[in-house]
């Protein structure tokens, strides 16, 4: 079982993490809403993984069934995996590109406030909060915890939602040869 989870784990951290970063690199073009409807759509894509490590324990480690308990064991870890590679992945993209992501991130945030009305001292207190972010966001021991809580939540949801639905051996019974 450790093997899979860290095999899934692996295969959902490179998928979540390599789009994010493509993404970065054209993120002038996109609006910040369009970033966040990208960024979580691939992050759902990724932890699939967990979707098919677990139906293939079942069906082919277990003998077609498995408990909703180890099934959500085995996607929580795979889950735990992915996360960790995708912030690891993540320091690795900002450490070799010298990207300042918050910075294009604050910019990119202001401008939202400024085409919504937001008046000058709105606009200031929210400058004041990028700012402390910023300095917060520029420590990577503030930043992997933040990375890694993008992720994982995403994949608690989808290891809950996998191990509802497969620990019912006839949703998508093994198919018999």
């Amino acid at each position: 079982m450790f093997r899979s989870i860290a095999f899934y784990g692996a295969i959902g951290g490179v998928i979540a993490i390599v789009p994010m970063g493509l993404q970065l690199v054209v993120s002038d073009h996109l609006l910040l809403s369009y970033a966040y409807i990208i960024g979580y759509t691939t992050m759902l894509i990724a932890l699939s993984t967990v979707f098919v490590a677990i139906k293939r324990h079942r069906d082919i480690d277990r003998g077609g069934v498995i408990g909703f308990l180890p099934a959500l064991g085995l996607g929580l870890g795979i889950s735990f995996v992915a996360s960790v590679i995708y912030a690891l992945g993540w320091e690795i993209f900002l450490a070799v590109t010298h990207t300042d992501f918050f910075a294009g991130y604050a910019k990119a945030v202001l401008a939202q406030a400024k085409a919504k009305g937001a008046g000058a001292a709105a606009l200031a207190k929210l400058t004041a909060d990028l700012n402390r972010q910023s300095i917060q966001y520029a420590n990577p021991l503030y930043r992997l915890p933040e990375t890694f809580k993008e992720i994982f939540p995403v994949g608690v949801l989808v290891s809950l939602v996998s191990a509802g639905l497969l620990r019912n051996s006839r949703f998508l019974p093994a198919r018999r040869g």
